[in-house]
């Protein structure tokens, strides 16, 4: 009988672990991995070169989807029921990889070296005989009349073409544009890429004296709303509060050219009133002390904030506590809850560049990863409409995916390969 083939179109996190589960199910499987650069490159710079696994603060499945920006209603299905972050972890821990769940519930390997999962799933994939064809492109795809693909592979430093058959074909290639032409040349449709998971360029030149101040609790909102700590840059704000609301504005912000307002309440467990009464108590305790000088430690704030704030008022510096007007008090506090700052732009955050946008959810069947309509084609990661926030959250999609295209791929092999025996 001859041999069937799986080509897996990437070799990231969704495509080598869709790869390795294939094998794992079906060793008489041919499997390839075609990979225009290095494989598992993404892995590398996750967190800092750590690589941040997955998020281990999420068992339940509802709030683990609640964290997609893009998939949030789809991904509360069978998806991380079938292979989710315990099952992930487990997966790495018994390769011999150690894991440790930090207090924010991001998942590193105990090494804090991202080599240590490279190294585990190349060697996984070598063990398996997974092939690895790397500084090969993937061009483009057909089908044939006896329903197999026919694939066309580019080298990109010489004039070198050959086409490979496959009996099944993955395209896990991230958010390059090289997936998404493979998809429409198989007849599905894309939701144009935007970006997401980006830090806020403010318009303040004031804002300059903070840079490296640490908000603790924000509440921030565009039109969308969300608390967490927030960070001053010396261009703008960052931090997971502003880069939840980057992700789940993603669409919003592109249309508007991330041009907007932002609106922070600096104190958000403090209610206006009570705001306004601690600072009336204030007053009345240290009415000899200069207004820059003292403030309700309640706010929690630094004192370079305070001072902005005081600025941002007029507030005349010698000015002391007693001669505070009421007007002007009512103003701090409201400065306090409601400051309103231009967003003129954005910066991309870190290396961890995600994109929203891609292959539609509706156009495959989550359970299987396969395509709705070309049969034996299966999608994987961030190629799928799919984006996560910042934790671990994206490659626990890739893992996920990559682990239900492969199991339904080698169960289909194994199928075929039963009935020709049977024959």
């Amino acid at each position: 009988s001859a041999e069937e083939t799986l080509l897996v179109v990437g070799g990231g996190a969704a495509g080598i672990y869709g790869a390795i589960r294939a094998k794992t199910i079906a060793p008489l499987l041919n499997v390839v991995v075609i990979e225009k650069a290095k494989p598992l490159s993404k892995v590398k710079i996750s967190g800092g070169g750590r690589c941040n696994v997955t998020n281990g603060h999420c068992s339940d499945t509802k709030i683990l989807a609640g964290k997609y920006p893009r998939g949030n209603k789809e991904l509360r299905g069978s998806f991380f029921n079938t292979h989710g972050p315990n099952d992930t972890m487990s997966w790495f821990s018994d390769r011999g990889v150690e894991l440790k769940t930090e207090i924010d519930g991001r998942v590193f390997p105990v090494s804090d070296s991202s080599s240590t999962i490279i190294d585990c799933l190349i060697s996984e994939a070598k063990n398996r005989g997974v092939v690895l064809q790397t500084g090969k492109t993937v061009t483009s795809v057909s089908t044939t009349s006896g329903g197999k693909f026919s694939v066309k592979v580019e080298k990109r430093t010489i004039d070198y073409v050959e086409h490979i058959g496959a009996n099944y074909l993955i395209i896990a290639s991230g958010s390059s544009d090289q997936g998404y032409k493979l998809a429409t040349q198989l007849g599905h449709s894309i939701v144009k890429p935007v970006p997401s998971l980006f830090t806020f360029k403010i318009d303040d030149f004031q804002l300059v004296e903070l840079s490296g101040v640490t908000f603790p609790k924000v509440r921030a909102k565009l039109k969308l709303e969300t608390i967490g700590p927030m960070l001053v840059t010396h261009w703008g704000f960052s931090g997971p509060v502003i880069l939840r609301l980057s992700a789940w504005g993603a669409r919003e912000l592109s249309d508007s050219e991330y041009k907007g307002s932002l609106i922070v309440d600096f104190v958000p467990d403090v209610h206006i009133e009570d705001v306004k009464s601690l600072l009336t108590l204030h007053k009345n305790k240290f009415a000899k002390q200069k207004i820059t000088n003292s403030f309700p430690s309640e706010f929690g704030i630094v004192k370079r904030f305070w001072r902005y704030i005081l600025e941002h008022e007029d507030a005349v510096e010698d000015l002391l506590w007693a001669s505070i007007s009421n007007n002007l008090l009512i103003s701090i506090a409201s400065r306090l809850k409601n400051c309103s700052f231009r967003v003129k732009g954005k910066s991309q955050f870190k290396d961890e560049f995600v994109t929203a946008g891609g292959v539609p959810l509706s156009e495959i069947s989550l359970n299987t990863m396969q395509s709705r309509i070309q049969p034996r084609l299966f999608f994987a990661g961030e190629v799928l409409n799919v984006d996560g926030i910042t934790g671990g959250f994206n490659f626990q999609n890739a893992w996920s995916g990559g682990y239900i295209a492969g199991t339904t791929i080698g169960n289909l092999a194994i199928a075929v390969n039963l009935k020709e025996e049977a024959v």
